[in-house]
């Protein structure tokens, strides 16, 4: 805790060299720990795999001509690169330098051919002669080879005569538009080839999707993606050329998904993909982060989520072995929808358009206790929906409770000078109001006036729940003399009290969801009762609202922070364009408002006012004008009066102040400890067992340390300004921090750090502000990234053990560490990324095969190659650049006992590495050494 010397990213391996450009290919040295990646910068990076954090090994770069394909043969030294000139250049694995054997252009075309062929394609080994060397795709035997057309067509040629192709075919019939045909051809054992290809069909016609072919024999199946394919590759059994390519899968890449379709089915099925890739399939409007959840949790939520699977998929396992997406593990578990509670949206006369931008059923807020289970949504149709756990599955009828909240009172302020209030945190404190169920105008224009009605209609019939979280209630709040409610701004639940809570810009609502009644709803200025400073004036309701026709969807892409920020209630009109917007609770800055966001709320066990001795279950309240209230909350004495006596909540009269709008609260105890909320232990509703459906609700509560007499505890409470922590029950304010005065918080949480409690704070300057509790002294403040995307803001989370979370894009997890401790650590907790297999034999030929099969003897590509016979390339044509993941950048870096041992390491491996490869081609010369003495000996017998 005394040394957090900056954040790390621990997020999925990423692969990127300074300054490269976009990756045009990849081609892996199979089996071998290494990869080669061309840029569009014309270079070619050689990165090392055999270690946790990939290195560049070494680059090249070409200076005089455009890289336009890669090719790497099958336990091969020597890489192929094609240009745009139609050159292909050839370049040492090991040493990563050009040889000096060009194939160039014109020499590989026909002395007829007058006009340039253009770039290159495709490279490829002939897998019948490896003395030869082709541009195309073999298939059928390696007696034939195809090619595809921009027209949409196919050609097919054959070896012997290749002057023209002996067969043409446009599976799509002619286009008009010009097509580009991605493809792939292989065959099997059935003599039937695979031809498999992307495109191909017109796109002009608004309703055609991205769709892959599948070619086999006759057969002609068209497979519709939901997003543009990028590539894809079929997977076969062996990795040699020169043996029949039987594919039996194909691996697609789309832009926003990964699927493996199964090609030994003939309905073609897709592979059930173990990893999330549809995270990104709608917008994400918020995120909560639990690092140290139940350990019995997440067995039960990927059983539970297994049961969902969708029907159709192929019988086999996932084909693609090695590696799992990393967060350090990113796998789905459960996928809940919350909008099968509803009935279906009618368009009433919109455009599907329209209809799509609006969104109803975006959720805004969560809240999720793991001990109980407890999961509580807040939706952008102002409704909560409460959902609890069970592993069985039931039809019951969904209980719905419809609040309607006081009218608002009118203020002062004219209609160009009102804001929208500030919301509590990050993944709705930068979000903006919409009208979800239509203006004012449509209103009035149909002559109906909607009072006393949800947005949404939730289902009255019995609902098929499968296991897993099923909606115990649902709370909406409905429209009030043709207004339509206000969205949430803040939202907690209890299960050892029973009771949620919420708030939105006006009003406070409290419900116990056992009795499935309404505890509390008050306006926020009501719960001051005869204490409120800021002596509001009632005025008559309005008549008619006007609805900001501007109020904008939350972007996603770089904006200005300042204006989409909610602006706080206080800001005056001479401020609405200055850089900080001051949240001051001076009376003189408020006197003529009415209205308070409730911005933050939080049960505990604590001291509601001065005079408690003992702590009882309370609600703070936090506020958009930076003030703390607290509720009492009074439950029945015994559990079995808990289901028929009331519970009542009302206002203690105490409250507290700070700067700007109230973002978090936390308890500690008097030693330091984090005071843990109160909850009821799980246990399922719907369990078949008799005891277990009548089995007595279990607390579990925080012990408290023994204290005689003085204050029980630490209250922490941080705004978007500042930070306090008051003694309670005395209710004195002992520490006192102004956590960024040119700025302000968009997250703060109160975490646990090496056994100790910290305020961790995210300010829009994009610092990362760490304290200590309850001293509030400053561990940690580093710039780690300016909010330039609306999309960290609402999504950046934090969590135990110094780890943070947001999206950095809408494709893109990212995971960051604080903790020096996790740091340290960091190297061994990140995993292999390669993992060395088998590799399968090769078919043995035989002897007389290879003597009379007609084929091509063996090709000394180092004679042919190598410096001697083909001398070394001009160095103006390509410069070679060593990288720092090898030997040669150990020798650079900094002397030490780590450095020494690290060199060593590699050395041992390296020489261990050259060791095998030098047993395994002896063994292999002394098996073929074995077969030509026996195959001699026989053709030797046979001429005697």
């Amino acid at each position: 805790q005394e040394e957090l010397p900056h954040c790390e990213s621990c997020s999925a391996v990423e692969l990127s060299p300074p300054d490269c450009g976009g990756v045009l290919q990849l081609q892996f040295l199979i089996n071998e720990g290494a990869l080669v990646s061309a840029s569009s910068d014309d270079m070619l990076h050689l990165w090392n795999l055999r270690q946790k954090r990939p290195a560049i090994l070494h680059s090249l770069k070409f200076n005089r001509e455009r890289i336009t394909f890669c090719h790497l043969p099958f336990q091969s030294k020597w890489l192929y690169v094609g240009t745009e000139r139609g050159n292909t250049h050839i370049v040492n694995i090991e040493s990563f330098v050009l040889s000096g054997y060009v194939i160039m252009w014109n020499k590989a075309i026909e002395l007829s051919t007058k006009t340039h062929p253009g770039p290159v394609v495709h490279l490829s080994d002939s897998p019948r002669d490896e003395g030869k060397y082709s541009f195309i795709r073999h298939f059928y035997f390696w007696k034939q080879f195809i090619c595809s057309h921009s027209d949409g067509s196919l050609t097919f040629w054959n070896l012997k005569s290749p002057s023209r192709p002996f067969q043409i075919i446009v599976p799509h019939g002619k286009m008009h538009k010009v097509v580009l045909i991605p493809f792939t051809a292989s065959e099997s054992i059935d003599h039937e080839p695979f031809i498999i290809f992307s495109g191909g069909l017109s796109y002009d016609k608004p309703w055609r999707r991205p769709s892959l072919t599948i070619m086999h024999g006759k057969a002609i199946t068209v497979l519709e993606m939901d997003h543009p394919i990028v590539d894809f590759l079929t997977l076969c059994e062996t990795p040699y050329p020169n043996e029949i390519q039987e594919p039996y899968a194909v691996v697609i890449l789309l832009e926003k998904d990964l699927i493996v379709v199964d090609l030994t089915q003939s309905h073609y099925p897709i592979f059930e993909n173990p990893y999330p890739m549809d995270i990104h399939e709608s917008p994400v409007t918020c995120t909560q982060y639990f690092a140290d959840c139940p350990p019995d949790l997440i067995p039960v939520l990927y059983s539970v989520g297994a049961k969902h699977k969708k029907q159709g998929y192929s019988s086999k396992e996932w084909p693609v072995s090695g590696g799992a997406w990393n967060l350090v593990t990113l796998q789905m578990l459960y996928k809940l929808k919350t909008s099968k509670v509803f009935e279906k949206q009618k368009l009433e006369g919109k455009p599907t358009a329209e209809m799509a931008e609006e969104d109803p059923f975006a959720i805004q807020l969560m809240y999720w206790c793991p001990e109980s289970r407890i999961f509580c949504i807040a939706g952008a149709s102002a409704y909560v929906i409460v959902y609890r756990f069970s592993k069985h599955e039931v039809n019951p009828e969904i209980s719905c409770l419809e609040v309607q909240l006081q009218s608002e009172i009118e203020d002062n302020i004219s209609p160009e000078a009102e804001m929208i209030p500030p919301f509590p945190n990050a993944s709705s404190h930068l979000s903006s109001l919409k009208d979800l169920s239509g203006s004012t105008n449509t209103v009035a224009s149909e002559g109906i006036v909607k009072d006393s009605i949800p947005c949404l209609s939730v289902k009255a019939r019995p609902v098929r729940m499968p296991p897993g979280y099923q909606a115990e209630l649902v709370i909406q709040l409905v429209w009030a003399d043709g207004e339509a409610p206000q969205q949430i701004t803040s939202l907690t639940a209890n299960s050892a009290y029973g009771v949620v809570a919420f708030g939105n810009c006006s009003n406070l609502v409290v419900v116990d969801f056992i009795q499935k009644t309404v505890l509390l709803s008050m306006g926020s200025f009501e719960l001051y009762g005869s204490s409120d400073l800021f002596q509001r004036q009632p005025r008559s309701p309005r008549r008619s609202k006007q609805f900001a026709a501007g109020l904008t969807e939350l972007s996603d892409g770089p904006i200005s922070l300042e204006l989409e920020r909610c602006k706080s209630p206080t800001a005056s009109d001479n401020r609405e364009n200055s850089i900080s917007h001051s949240r001051s609770s001076s009376v003189s800055s408020i006197d003529k408002e009415t209205k308070e966001t409730i911005t933050a709320l939080y049960f505990t066990e604590s001291f509601a006012r001065k005079n408690d001795t003992t702590a009882s279950p309370c609600l703070w309240v936090g506020t958009g004008l930076g003030v703390v209230l607290t509720v009492s909350i009074n439950l029945p004495s015994t559990d079995e009066l808990r289901q028929a006596e009331p519970v009542t909540a009302s206002p203690s009269g105490t409250f507290l102040s700070l700067k700007g709008a109230v973002l978090t609260f936390a308890c500690l105890d008097c030693s330091g400890t984090l005071i843990h909320p109160p909850y009821e232990a799980w246990r399922d509703p719907n369990s078949m067992e008799e005891s277990e459906r009548t089995k007595k609700r279990k607390l579990v509560l925080h012990s408290s340390c023994s204290q005689d007499t003085g204050d029980h505890q630490f209250a922490i409470i941080c705004s978007e300004k500042q930070a306090k922590v008051f003694s309670l029950p005395s209710q004195t304010c002992l520490y006192v921090h102004n956590v960024t005065d040119t700025s302000f918080l968009l997250r703060a949480d109160v975490v646990t750090l090496c056994n100790s409690a910290c305020l961790a704070c995210f300010c829009a300057s994009g610092r990362i502000i760490v304290h200590s509790l309850p001293s509030l002294r400053p561990l940690l403040d580093v710039n780690y990234l300016p909010v330039t995307d609306m999309r960290i803001a609402r999504t950046f989370c934090f969590t135990n053990e110094g780890q943070a979370l947001y999206l950095g894009s809408p494709t893109e997890i990212q995971r960051l560490n604080y903790s020096q401790e996790m740091f340290d650590n960091l190297q061994d907790m990140l995993g292999e990324l390669f993992t060395p297999v088998e590799t399968p034999e090769a078919q043995y030929r035989g002897f007389l095969k290879g003597l009379f099969g007609g084929t091509g003897g063996t090709l000394d590509r180092e004679e042919l190659f190598g410096e001697a016979t083909a001398g070394k390339a001009s160095r103006s044509l390509a410069q070679h650049i060593p990288g720092s993941g090898g030997v040669e950048g150990m020798k650079g870096a900094a002397g030490g006992v780590i450095g020494d041992l690290a060199r060593a390491r590699l050395a041992l491996d390296e020489r261990g590495q050259k060791l095998g490869e030098l047993d395994e081609k002896t063994a292999r010369m002394m098996t073929s050494a074995e077969a030509f003495s026996k195959h001699a000996h026989e053709v030797s017998y046979k001429a005697l």
